[in-house]
């Protein structure tokens, strides 16, 4: 007798996508969940480097991402992204499981899988978080950011932390009623709570645990510094001590010092020597930096001049040039997978730059140069 046929195997689909048609759906969903958060983004940006610092345009700014955040907000809670999820999760163990079975489960698909895993559960529980909160609260959120940022501007150019003391207990009042709405256990602080948006999985007791490491080490340290008796010479940051008078350097105009765009085209000089590519990205000026990033493509770093004292402007621009560079080299999905979950590694990125690097000896071994040059060509007294 001849033996029957083998039935041939079901063929596997060659993606997730391709299996799922509730996963292609739900990352449609998610995507331009992303953009809208992006292109708030921009006007977040624009409100605190080229909007005009006035208490009518930080309304209306405000009103604008008022209006962002509902539509991207009540985008993000719609039920069908909850039953995408649930859909999505089921295909997951039946793709996985028909892969498995079949002759092709290699390493690409293993990575396939586990992506497609760790996106659903990224999302699940930024749903979960979402779903508590009602789209007034996050259009009210948007609001108080925009108005509490120009009242910090404003306060910190008067120097009168009392004028914004109002604004910055709403924005704490407000992220405690936010934690408290997201909060399922009772028994979790609402600092833990907190901590999860910045830190995922951390928890406050552990962050007690690592300060206090730092303290027993940090505080012995730098009472010995602050006690030295050869204390470093400060000397070169400062402009060059000249025979004029008192009243005559009070007199001179700052730009007489360290001009801003010197520093500025040092800056840009060095930090893109590091890394930092401008073909995606540039570099403004703030009130305090700070770093944004619209996508992989456009990631945009700040910081600030003092034109009596140029260091603190380069390792501002170094310290942001490393968490542009980590946001630069993260992948171009527009999902959650490609985001920074960690503030602590993001901050471990910027620190490496500016502490380890910008601060080494090998590095000033070049960028001692590069300051010269600059000074020089400015004019700047001392670099003749």
């Amino acid at each position: 007798p001849t033996t029957p046929p083998t039935a041939a195997a079901t063929p596997v689909a060659a993606t997730f996508e391709d299996h799922s048609p509730s996963y292609k759906v739900l990352l449609e969903k998610l995507r331009t969940i992303t953009h809208l958060e992006r292109a708030s983004a921009v006007l977040n940006y624009d409100r605190q480097i080229f909007m005009p610092q006035t208490d009518a345009s930080a309304a209306q700014r405000g009103k604008q991402l008022a209006v962002l955040a509902t539509i991207s907000h009540e985008k993000s809670i719609d039920p069908e992204i909850g039953q995408l999820l649930e859909k999505s999760a089921l295909d997951l163990e039946e793709w996985s499981s028909l892969l498995k079975g079949s002759n092709d489960y290699s390493i690409e698909r293993q990575a396939a899988i586990h992506s497609a895993s760790r996106l659903l559960e990224l999302e699940t529980k930024s749903y979960k978080k979402a779903t508590c909160i009602p789209s007034s609260l996050a259009a009210r959120k948007a609001e108080l950011e925009s108005s509490a940022y120009a009242a910090w501007v404003k306060a910190r150019e008067n120097d009168d932390f009392s004028s914004f003391a109002p604004s910055l207990k709403q924005c704490f009042d407000q992220a405690k009623e936010i934690a408290t709405l997201q909060r399922t256990d009772e028994n979790i602080s609402l600092y833990s709570q907190m901590l999860d948006e910045f830190e995922m999985g951390m928890k406050s007791s552990r962050i007690d645990e690592l300060f206090a490491q730092v303290q027993e080490a940090l505080v012995p340290l730098i009472s010995k510094v602050k006690s030295s008796t050869n204390p470093p010479d400060l000397s070169p940051l400062f402009p060059p001590k000249t025979n004029k008078t008192d009243e005559e350097e009070k007199n001179e105009t700052e730009e007489e010092s360290f001009p801003v765009e010197s520093q500025k085209h040092l800056s840009k000089t060095l930090v893109t020597t590091l890394g930092y590519d401008t073909t995606h990205g540039r570099i403004d000026t703030a009130v305090h930096p700070f770093t944004t990033s619209f996508s992989p493509y456009d990631v945009r770093i700040t910081s600030r001049f003092n034109t009596k004292e140029w260091f603190q402007g380069l390792m501002g621009t170094i310290h942001e040039g490393g968490h542009a560079m980590y946001e630069q080299s993260l992948g171009d999905s527009d999902t959650s997978l490609d985001t920074a979950l960690s503030m602590g590694v993001h901050e471990s990125q910027s620190l490496f730059w500016e502490r380890h690097i910008g601060k080494g000896r090998p590095f000033w071994k070049f960028a001692g140069s590069v300051v010269r040059d600059v000074f020089r060509e400015s004019g700047v007294e001392g670099f003749e």
